[in-house]
């Protein structure tokens, strides 16, 4: 299966989320420097594109960069005066990124922090730069309980909250399963299913990527 679903995926993308030349340098790059090679699929990158433009998004927030790639996806799809704040932990993948945005064109409009996410956030709470139209969750999953807490402090209602890889390869259902990745994504799939501030929905994907999916919930009240 997972051949065809490749298939299936590059069908797609060659013809509806089309690579380009900083996208492609991206990926080499992230490669050449020996990150994981957890980026989103070109696909998965047009889709996070297209919530940014369908929600008109102007201020967003990036959980986990890596090397920038879905970065650069959504920060092409801001208005002129949009802002990208993205967080990554790693020192050498934030090195990466930053050359990968800035060579895609789209340094200016993203502000990189480097350092564990759940110190930088408090950080952006101090300095006001919510509230957040969009906040896509993409980093450590054993954190993402915390990161939709943050997720709710720094947003409105009318935002948007997607977290990453909420499938792993159908092992989400399995309650007695013990790596903590599984145990984070159930955890922060209870949270945001008993939290009355959000509705909210869960899409499996299968493809160059495997199974995985996301989860997307919609801010419709205040705290």
């Amino acid at each position: 299966m997972q051949k065809q679903w490749s298939a299936v995926d590059s069908y797609f993308a060659e013809r509806l989320a089309r690579s380009d030349a900083a996208l492609d340098a991206a990926l080499a790059a992230n490669a050449a420097a020996g990150l994981p090679p957890h980026d989103v699929s070109p696909l998965q990158g047009r889709f996070l594109e297209l919530i940014v433009r369908m929600t008109q998004a102007s201020r967003v927030l990036e959980i986990g960069t890596l090397c920038g790639y879905s970065t650069i996806w959504m920060a092409r799809a801001l208005p002129p005066e949009g802002r990208l704040v993205t967080l990554e932990a790693d020192a050498r993948h934030a090195e990466v990124a930053r050359a990968n945005l800035d060579r895609a064109g789209v340094g200016e409009c993203v502000d990189l922090h480097v350092g564990p996410a759940l110190e930088t956030l408090p950080r952006l709470e101090a300095e006001q730069l919510g509230p957040f139209d969009l906040v896509f969750i993409d980093a450590d999953k054993p954190s993402n309980p915390d990161y939709l807490a943050w997720a709710l402090r720094l947003t409105r209602p009318g935002s948007v909250i997607i977290g990453d890889n909420v499938v792993r390869d159908g092992a989400v259902v399995d309650a007695m399963n013990t790596d903590p990745r599984v145990q984070g994504v159930r955890r922060f799939t209870d949270l945001i299913a008993d939290e009355p501030r959000l509705i909210a929905t869960a899409l499996q994907t299968v493809g160059s990527k495997g199974w995985d999916g996301f989860a997307i919930a919609l801010v419709v009240g205040a705290e």
